[in-house]
């Protein structure tokens, strides 16, 4: 099996680490086919978000809203999680990985089996009402339908530019970060706050796993212990090699 030294650091240190807690970002999606956010190519090098995701977007221009988020939703009732999703539900199960916390709307965590999973942005697999926060199926918002409560309009349950991120979501994945050995940051170039502070809240390691690390940070190096340049499918794929195979016994 080829491997690199960053890779059994990594693999170590899952293995030693009594508290581990993932971030994830865009990135760990784009291996399961939707677009990310900030790359390169990502949806807001054409789109500029404020012009589609924020709240005044919502409520002054609905049918601009409704468009792109039928869309968004649409992928995501086909889209499946990769293997780098079912090794993250893989180390929970075997306790090696407490919680994920993510940036990500597409369910995808959930769907591979992870159960300790903080949405810090929403769900783009729930609908609910815009003013008195009914649930409602996913295909009724698709179809315009309006909420049967108060006859308002239907939005994805989704963080919007402009609102407060969910206090539970938050709170426990800030909880989880402070009390973590290791905290593992996979696909997210970390311009959005409050998520983009959550890494430097623990005291314990810190890695940075993402496929651009040129365009994220300017003192990266000073601000994690380990950073890994790759594909989060690929990188994970070779750790759970790693943590399979003898490699896991080499010194670093």
């Amino acid at each position: 099996m080829q491997t690199n030294k960053e890779i059994i650091k990594l693999a170590k240190w899952i293995k030693e680490s009594k508290k581990t807690v993932v971030l994830t970002g865009a990135g760990m999606s784009t291996e399961s086919g939707l677009r990310d956010f900030r790359s390169k190519d990502g949806w807001w090098k054409e789109i500029d978000p404020i012009s589609i995701s924020s709240i005044e977007v919502l409520n002054n221009k609905y049918d601009l809203f409704h468009e792109f988020y039928s869309m968004r939703m649409k992928e995501f009732v086909v889209t499946k999680p990769h293997s780098g999703h079912v090794i993250l539900a893989e180390l929970e199960k075997n306790g090696l990985l407490y919680s994920i916390a993510t940036q990500n709307i597409d369910g995808l965590h959930l769907e591979a089996g992870s159960k300790r999973v903080y949405e810090l942005h929403g769900s783009g697999r729930k609908v609910i009402c815009s003013k008195c926060s009914k649930g409602h199926a996913v295909k009724d918002f698709v179809e315009g339908k309006i909420c049967i409560v108060c006859k308002s309009k239907l939005r994805p349950d989704i963080v919007l530019f402009g609102e407060m991120l969910p206090e539970y979501e938050l709170t426990s994945a800030t909880e989880d970060i402070s009390d973590a050995e290791l905290v593992i940051v996979i696909g997210t170039s970390l311009t959005v706050f409050p998520v983009a502070s959550l890494p430097q809240m623990t005291e314990g390691k810190k890695v940075y796993i993402n496929r651009e690390t040129d365009y994220t940070f300017t003192n990266a190096e000073s601000l994690f212990d380990l950073i890994i340049e790759g594909n989060a499918k690929e990188i994970l794929d070779e750790v759970d090699a790693c943590l399979a195979s003898e490699f896991i016994g080499e010194k670093i």
